[in-house]
């Protein structure tokens, strides 16, 4: 049985990206639990297990990437509006990037023969 690569983002690489986006948030922007998890579409209290690092952390994300995703944090907090634009930004980066079939290396290694990665394995 495998999991689809959506499944996998659904799963470990969006709640990995809202972790690091709350951290910063709070940290670099001065951003309460509430606010930072109502523009992320999260809770305060999911907030707060990213923060304690007892949620989100099966999935690391590259240096490369948290460069674009500390970019994005400030543009968040500028414009809350453009947290589903950035959050969908990251996505596709991750995607283009390979990273999402590392994800798929470690939590769904069936499906690896099926799908169109291009890396090698």
């Amino acid at each position: 049985m495998y999991s689809l690569p959506q499944e996998i983002e659904v799963w470990y690489i969006i709640p990995a990206i809202r972790r690091e986006l709350a951290k910063i948030l709070i940290s670099n922007y001065d951003m309460t639990f509430e606010k930072a998890g109502r523009i992320l579409g999260i809770t305060k209290a999911a907030v707060s297990q990213y923060l304690s690092n007892k949620r989100a952390g099966k999935f690391k994300i590259p240096e490369n990437i948290k460069r674009e995703i500390e970019k994005s944090a400030e543009i968040i907090s500028k414009d809350e509006k453009k947290a589903v634009h950035e959050i969908q930004r990251l996505l596709k980066l991750i995607r283009e990037r390979g990273c999402e079939c590392e994800a798929c290396r470690k939590y769904n290694p069936e499906i690896l023969k099926l799908c169109n990665c291009k890396k090698s394995y």
